[in-house]
């Protein structure tokens, strides 16, 4: 995780312990800003970069998009 933002390993972290491992179980950024305690804009904002690299995907959903980790 060496190219990862402090903020973005705080975030992947919390999806891995919050067990968002796939599509049926994945969790939206309120789910992640429960879990840490930060601003809903910096997380969505580490989400995004997390899908940019990989480390995550992204599920548009009606209300909320959902997000889990790739396991690596």
């Amino acid at each position: 995780m060496a190219d990862l933002s402090p903020i973005e390993e705080k975030v992947l972290r919390a999806l891995q312990e919050l067990g968002a491992s796939d599509e049926n179980k994945m969790k939206t950024a309120d789910n992640v800003m429960a879990k840490v305690p930060m601003a809903k804009g910096q997380i969505a904002n580490a989400l995004i970069s997390l899908v940019n690299k990989g480390l995550a995907k992204r599920v548009v959903r009606e209300k909320a998009s959902g997000y889990y980790y790739v396991k690596q």
